[in-house]
């Protein structure tokens, strides 16, 4: 698809409303982290709208997007997993867990003593903030963010997280200086994936 203003706020409204929908069907409170990831995805894109709007640069919602593509969901993706997780198999995400924590520590301290600032590449959008160790927070977010998923005890999402790391491996050899951007819009499709699990729930 080409990305711009117009489709990343169709999609994320779609997006949005199919999260919503996860969010009611969730079974209980462990269940909502998870549930809600493709209502966070979906206002995600709803926020890169803004960003094509204002044309890049490093407004208010440049930061808003980085906020959520960079500290917030390697937080928040193991924490869901793990909550979904069966007590006797939760160990095998203590790594992606711990990675999660410390890469959205160090991209939080980035985010608030770094500008962050958005640059309009044809029809992608390339981020950029100065990253010390940069291949090492790559590394941190990806094993906390996939592997999370690839190690999930649920096998939707496991397949989850083969779609999400495929969809990696292309948004690098495709768009290498838009990875962030055209990543975050593929894992907000992937994870729609999520509505087939809660329909089972259900």
């Amino acid at each position: 698809m080409c990305w711009s203003a117009t489709a990343d706020l169709a999609a994320g409204t779609v997006i949005t409303a199919v999260g919503a929908l996860c969010v009611a069907r969730a079974r209980g409170v462990r269940e909502l982290p998870l549930a809600a990831l493709p209502l966070l995805l979906g206002a995600h894109q709803i926020v890169e709208s803004a960003v094509w709007d204002a044309g890049g640069g490093s407004g208010p919602a440049t930061l808003a997007w980085a906020v959520i593509a960079l500290p917030l969901l390697p937080l928040w993706l193991p924490l869901g997993v793990l909550l979904v997780t069966p007590a006797g198999s939760r160990a095998r995400l203590t790594v992606p867990a711990a990675a999660g924590l410390v890469t959205a520590a160090a991209l939080a301290y980035c985010l608030a003593t770094r500008p962050v600032t958005a640059h309009i590449r044809g029809r992608t959008i390339g981020y950029v903030l100065d990253l010390p160790y940069a291949p090492l927070l790559v590394a941190g977010y990806l094993l906390a963010t996939v592997g999370a998923l690839l190690l999930a005890a649920d096998r939707g999402l496991r397949i989850l997280g083969a779609v999400v790391a495929a969809g990696a491996a292309l948004c690098v050899a495709l768009w290498r200086t838009e990875f962030v951007s055209t990543w975050c819009a593929f894992a907000a499709v992937a994870s729609l994936l999520l509505l087939a699990r809660t329909r089972r729930a259900a």
